[in-house]
C-alpha cells in the first residue's frame, strides 16, 4: 500500500488542494489527476454513481500522484468499507451531527482492535497480492473527514475535532447556511463567518485541518490567508460550466459589438 502523502501533510499543518468530482466521467477524473492536484474526490452523495462507476473513476486516478478519497452518503457505514476496499484512500462523510457519529466513522475505517472495519479489501490491496502490506498499514494511511453543515455539529464542533482518527473538517457552505436559517446565495454573511472563525480556532487548537470549496484564484489566496489547509478547487462540473459560459459570453459580447458597428 502506497503512503498517503496527503493524510502526512494534512497532520503536518501543510496545505492541499483538490477538487470534487460529480460527473462520473473516468476521463474526467483521470484528466484532472494529471493536472497537479494533490486529491481528488469522487462525489456519491448528489448523484447516481454506484461502486463499480466509482471504483471505475478510481481507476482513472492511479499512477497520477493524486490521492482519491469518496464522499460517502451519509450514517452509511457499509459505504464507507466499499469506497476504501475499492481503492478509495480517503473519506468526507456527510451531515455529521455528534460525537458518536464521528466516532463511528472513524471506527469504520480501522481494522480491529482500533476499529470495526471488516477484511477484504479486494481492489485496494492489488486483488489479495499485498493482503499483508495493506493490513499492516491501512489504519496509519486512511484520511477521515467530516463534513462541517449541521447546527448540531457547530455547537459540540470542539469535542468533534478531539475525536482521535478525525483528520479534517471540511466546511459544507449551501447545507451549513440552510442549517442556521441563512440564505446560501447570500455569502458572506455574519452567521457562516462567525462559525468559520469558530472552525479555524478549533483547528489551531486541535490540529485538524479545516476544509473549504473555493472558485477563483482570488478566493483560494484568502482562505489560504484566512488559514484554510484543505482547499477544494471548484468541481469537474463548475470548472466545465465556468469555462464554457466564459468563451459563450465573450462571443456573444463581440457579435454584438460587431452588429453595432454595421
Amino acid at each position: 500500500m502506497q503512503e498517503n502523502r496527503v493524510r502526512q501533510k494534512v497532520i503536518a499543518g501543510e496545505t492541499a488542494v483538490g477538487c470534487f468530482m460529480g460527473l462520473g466521467s473516468p476521463s474526467v477524473a483521470e484528466l484532472l489527476a494529471y493536472s497537479g492536484y494533490d486529491w481528488l474526490l469522487v462525489e456519491t452523495e448528489h448523484n447516481a454513481l454506484d461502486s463499480a462507476q466509482v471504483e471505475r473513476m478510481l481507476m482513472a486516478i492511479d499512477g497520477s500522484g493524486a490521492m482519491p478519497m469518496v464522499r460517502v452518503p451519509p450514517s452509511d457505514l457499509f459505504a464507507i468499507q466499499k469506497a476504501l476496499d475499492i481503492g478509495g484512500m480517503g473519506i468526507i462523510v456527510p451531515m455529521v451531527k455528534t460525537v458518536e457519529e464521528a466516532e463511528a466513522v472513524v471506527a469504520a475505517t480501522r481494522y480491529p482492535p482500533e476499529g470495526n472495519r471488516g477484511f477484504g479489501p479486494l481492489r485496494a490491496s492489488r486483488y489479495t497480492l499485498d493482503y499483508d502490506d495493506y493490513l499492516e498499514r491501512a489504519n496509519r494511511n486512511i484520511l477521515v473527514g467530516l463534513l462541517l453543515e449541521t447546527a448540531e455539529a457547530v455547537e459540540d464542533l470542539e469535542r468533534i475535532a478531539a475525536v482521535p482518527g478525525v483528520d479534517l473538517l471540511y466546511m459544507g457552505m449551501w447545507d451549513l447556511s440552510l442549517a442556521l436559517g441563512v440564505d446560501p446565495r447570500r455569502q458572506p454573511h455574519p452567521k457562516t463567518d462567525a462559525v468559520i472563525d469558530k472552525a479555524l480556532q478549533v483547528g489551531r487548537d486541535t490540529g485538524v485541518a479545516i476544509g473549504i470549496g473555493v472558485g477563483s484564484p482570488e478566493d483560494l489566496a484568502h482562505r489560504l490567508e484566512q488559514g484554510f489547509t484543505f482547499l477544494g478547487y471548484g468541481s469537474d462540473y463548475s470548472l466545465l460550466v465556468g469555462g464554457a459560459r466564459s468563451a459563450v459570453e465573450t462571443f456573444r459580447a463581440s457579435q454584438s459589438g460587431q452588429a453595432e458597428s454595421d
